[in-house]
């Protein structure tokens, strides 16, 4: 039963949600697309994601709720917000330094199982000049059209804002088009070496990172378009904002180790 008591404080109590005990369902996915990578059926991985899916956007639904339509997101619950939100960025840059340190622990040191070369013998490199290069452009397009984006809505240009925002999501499509052609067209796979395996973990958890940043901003592109933003009140569209710069910084090391310097 609900309590009629009314907290005296400018903080959100979140109510009781299934959301967080379902959102384990996660585990199934993952445990299940690893089993399907091994050869195992696909229905199995299909379910755990579909229900991943589900789960998400029910959450994400209830959270817009809060924020737009009963007024839970203060000035005190927006600045928790966003620490929170750049304690996770953080975190999320020591996940890619991993990465990073993997790549050049094996290539400034290249053992004799690689040939003692770098790139390893046998491995003939993606051009970075080629579908990395075009990639580059675009990331760093879509940075400066989100940020027209961000400008046009503290301005109150809604129209120029959406308009902004819409290219925004449609560069970061083409991005994860062009990486998945690159993938496909790769003369290596991520059981050839050393290289393959960081060469495809550090990009590939990128391309992730891509995807979860578009879906982010199309979510930002929706509630824009049914006016839940305003000049001053925009904590979730901040946080995309945040996340996708995240992602065009971590792509500039990624192209200039991975692709240019590693692949020379």
């Amino acid at each position: 039963m609900k309590s009629n008591f009314q907290h005296q404080h400018p903080f959100h109590m979140v109510d009781r949600s299934p959301w967080p005990i379902f959102s384990s369902c996660r585990g199934v996915a993952h445990n299940s697309l690893i089993c399907w990578f091994q050869g195992d059926n696909i229905l199995t991985a299909l379910t755990g994601i579909v229900t991943l899916t589900l789960v998400t956007t029910l959450w994400w639904r209830d959270v817009v709720r809060e924020a737009t339509f009963l007024g839970m997101h203060t000035t005190n619950v927006t600045t928790g917000l966003k620490i929170g939100f750049l304690l996770f960025i953080v975190s999320e840059i020591m996940f890619f330094l991993s990465f990073f340190w993997a790549f050049f622990h094996s290539a400034l040191t290249p053992t004799a199982e690689i040939g003692m070369s770098w790139p390893p013998s046998g491995i003939n490199p993606i051009n970075p000049w080629s579908v990395p290069l075009l990639n580059t452009a675009i990331l760093l397009s879509s940075g400066a059209s989100l940020t027209w984006s961000h400008h046009a809505l503290r301005d109150k240009e809604g129209n120029d804002a959406l308009n902004a925002l819409i290219i925004t999501v449609l560069l970061g499509v083409w991005f994860t088009s062009l990486q998945a052609y690159e993938y496909w067209e790769a003369p290596f796979s991520i059981a050839d070496s050393v290289y393959g395996s960081t060469f495809f973990v550090a990009t590939g958890f990128h391309g992730l990172h891509v995807i979860i940043g578009t879906t982010f901003l199309l979510i930002c592109l929706i509630r824009l378009s049914n006016a839940h933003f305003s000049n001053n009140h925009h904590v979730g569209f901040e946080c995309a904002i945040w996340y996708w710069h995240f992602v065009d910084v971590v792509w500039i090391f990624l192209f200039i180790c991975i692709y240019w310097w590693g692949g020379s």
